[in-house]
């Protein structure tokens, strides 16, 4: 990736971009921490049931590279997700030697519901933006979401990101 030499507007709008970026984890942080509480789950096992819902059914070892954990830590995380009955562990299709663990939508979609997730307080906001602003917006975010998972395995892996450790 190559680097550009930002002038003072530019190197404004990133401090903001910045702070507001902190603000947003922040937020996003508190807030799914108090439905992981309210479900009973710890944050990380809470945004597991994300993964198996945007990606499917995992492996252990699938699971561990997605998160950053270490195996035992992702056995011990399946095995509480398992007691709570949001997931299966099940055998894999094609080699006994491995699981796979599937979500149990219905499961987090009750308990979800019991205490109404504010996707309309979502939509409302959407309702400020063109479709091509929220495209925009969509693009930066999932740049945003990769590059943050890239951090996450090199810094999970012990290497610098330049190369340098």
């Amino acid at each position: 990736m190559s680097s550009r030499i930002v002038g003072p507007p530019v190197h404004d709008a990133l401090d903001s971009l910045v702070q507001a970026l902190n603000a947003q984890s922040e937020a996003i942080v508190l807030f799914h921490s108090w439905v992981a509480q309210r479900m009973g789950l710890d944050p990380t096992a809470y945004k597991a049931l994300f993964l198996l819902h945007r990606l499917g059914p995992l492996s252990a070892g699938e699971l561990a590279n997605e998160t950053g954990l270490a195996t035992a830590s992702v056995t011990d995380l399946i095995d509480r997700l398992v007691a709570k009955g949001f997931v299966t562990r099940e055998p894999h299709p094609r080699d006994r030697r491995r699981i796979v663990v599937t979500l149990i939508e219905n499961a987090v979609t009750q308990v979800r519901s019991e205490f109404g997730v504010p996707n309309p307080s979502l939509n409302e906001l959407c309702a400020h933006y063109s479709a091509d602003q929220l495209e925009l917006v969509v693009d930066f975010l999932n740049r945003n979401a990769f590059r943050l998972k890239q951090d996450l395995r090199v810094s999970a892996s012990g290497e610098s990101r330049h190369g340098q450790g």
